[in-house]
């Protein structure tokens, strides 16, 4: 297969550029829904948009910014929808736009005027960990790619490097820039050996038996469009969603006793967790803010438990972390097989020995990958425990120590503590950025300890479920180089430095659809294998549309 992602032409195809074009380049960048994060990002993203510009007035077009910077609000970013469209509305039919990120954005305060605009589209991202530029990029690139409109895509450090001017002059020219996905292949279950083949198509019947719920804490995090999966594609699978109440899980959070979630603070220090507690609760993790953190976890499950789901998602930004402390040291714990216990009214532990499977940011694509994850790992003997991470940067390692292109993968809130390095006794408690979480809250952190995986990522595209599947390995880099990069991006949330089988830099984010990318550890690389053949023959068998990468 040639895995040209961004030359798809459905519902919304753009025009190639006009030959007699006025070398005129309209410039948009979205941002965040709340104020005080645009105001702290501004910087960044102005500093972003001079070198981008610069790249762009040296083949002669000028740039002209599409929105204005404004004072009173101190930053220059669209921070609602309705501001989108209205800009885009007056942009010339089929003039050429490039949006600019440098920041982790809402995609729909500017996807739906894309949509609607009839000229080339490019989407660009700075390449730097300090930043969030990639993340916003890919949730905006993933919403294109779902609703099937026609774009490019470029990123660079500092926009003069010869690859992304050579990429930029092609696109300028042509209206169109394609990536070359020579690593994509369709999986085939036939090649398969029978057993492999037999056990993910028993699997596939497994799951369709038991018909799991999931449920969802208010759908559609940060207007994030690409992560939301139609009921009618689930429906083939006898997977349902339950809609639950945001407000239904602060009632019954503020319902559990202090004793209760004492019991499960002092469980987690007892298995080796620190707590970093300060006590400023503006800017330090305090005591009282894990507590509230607890009662979380304890309702999160009850009302799991409740509604018969298999996993949950809860939207935290905007959502419940408006009125309680980050939902991430809960998802942490809940993601966990190991993990304090949590009881019914008659005594029973609920989810007994097993994760109750989270899915940050209400990924839904995340959460059917989980599900396939997670019956795969079961049935084969592997750990169970799997998440999605934020992709945030990676570079070549400068030490020498790891051969290869070495990502820096976060996830902005909690890893399961069997992701991480010495488990319980390596995860730390540190208080969440104050700039998203004014309520505080602990992320549950540590570094990704070393290990085989399968990664993957589980999408819409094309109106049709698709799995993108690869093989890959966390890494140890020195102390010094991981403190180094952990420091460069968040040092609050949990860090896995990855290595990815066959996929260049370039590969890899002209395909990924989404900030995420999902992973699952394996005891070694024979089982790491066997677990992505027994998973792309279940999904396969379950209609959904299989590649491989790099393999």
């Amino acid at each position: 297969m040639r895995g040209d992602v961004f030359c798809c032409f459905f519902p919304f195809p753009a025009k190639v550029m006009p030959q007699n074009t006025d070398k005129t380049v309209y410039l948009l960048a979205s941002g965040d829904s709340r104020p005080a994060v645009n105001e702290i990002c501004w910087a960044a993203q102005e500093t972003m948009e001079k070198q981008l510009t610069a790249a762009v007035e040296h083949f002669g077009w000028a740039v002209v910014r599409a929105h204005p910077y404004k004072p009173e609000q101190k930053h220059g970013f669209l921070a609602s929808q309705r501001e989108g469209l209205d800009v885009m509305s007056k942009i010339p039919a089929g003039a050429p736009v490039i949006v600019a990120e440098s920041v982790r954005q809402c995609p729909h305060h500017i996807y739906p005027g894309l949509l609607l605009h009839k000229g080339p589209i490019l989407t660009v991202a700075d390449w730097s960990p300090a930043r969030r530029g990639l993340a916003g990029l890919l949730n905006l690139n993933g919403c294109l790619i779902k609703a099937g409109r026609e774009f490019s895509t470029l990123w660079s450090g500092d926009f003069t490097d010869a690859r992304f001017r050579s990429r930029m002059r092609i696109w300028l020219k042509k209206g169109i820039f394609k990536h070359k996905n020579e690593h994509v292949k369709k999986f085939k279950s036939v090649n398969l050996n029978s057993i492999d083949r037999r056990i993910g198509k028993h699997l596939a019947k497994e799951l369709r038996d038991s018909k799991p719920i999931i449920g969802i804490f208010n759908e559609g995090c940060t207007g994030m469009y690409n992560t939301l999966i139609q009921d009618e594609l689930l429906f083939p699978l006898n997977i349902f969603k339950e809609r639950l109440s945001q407000s239904a899980l602060y009632y019954a959070t503020m319902d559990v006793s202090d004793e209760e979630a004492e019991e499960i603070e002092q469980w987690c220090i007892g298995k080796g967790l620190t707590f970093h507690y300060g006590t400023d609760p503006a800017t330090e993790l305090t005591r009282g803010q894990v507590l509230l953190q607890c009662k979380m976890y304890i309702a999160a499950v009850h009302l799991a438990a409740e509604f018969g789901c298999s996993l949950i998602g809860i939207q935290e930004q905007p959502g419940s972390g408006d009125l309680l402390p980050a939902s991430g040291f809960a998802e942490g714990l809940m993601n966990n097989a190991h993990r304090p216990p949590v009881k019914d009214e008659n005594g029973n532990v609920l989810f007994d020995g097993k994760p109750l499977m989270h899915f940050s940011e209400i990924d839904e694509g995340a959460a059917l990958d989980a599900l396939l994850n997670n019956r795969v790992a079961d049935a084969l003997g592997q750990p169970v425990e799997t998440m999605p991470y934020d992709v945030r940067w990676g570079a070549i390692d400068p030490t020498g120590t790891v051969d290869g292109f070495v990502w820096l993968f976060m996830i902005s809130g909690a890893a399961p503590p069997a992701h991480l390095e010495k488990n319980w006794k390596g995860s730390h408690a540190r208080r969440q950025s104050p700039m998203f979480f004014k309520k505080g809250g602990a992320a549950l952190t540590g570094t990704g300890r070393p290990g085989e995986i399968v990664w993957s990522r589980l999408c819409v595209a094309a109106g049709k479920l698709r799995l993108d599947l690869g093989r890959g390995r966390c890494v140890s880099l020195p102390k010094k180089e991981m403190k180094r990069r952990a420091e460069s991006a968040d040092t609050e949330y949990p860090v896995v430095n990855a290595v990815l089988d066959g996929v260049s830099r370039d590969q890899f984010m002209s395909r990924q659809p989404a900030n995420r990318i999902q992973i699952v550890y394996a005891d070694s690389a024979e089982e790491a294998n066997r677990m992505l053949a027994v998973k792309g023959a279940m999904a396969e068998e379950l209609g959904i549309k299989v590649y491989t990468c790099g393999l």
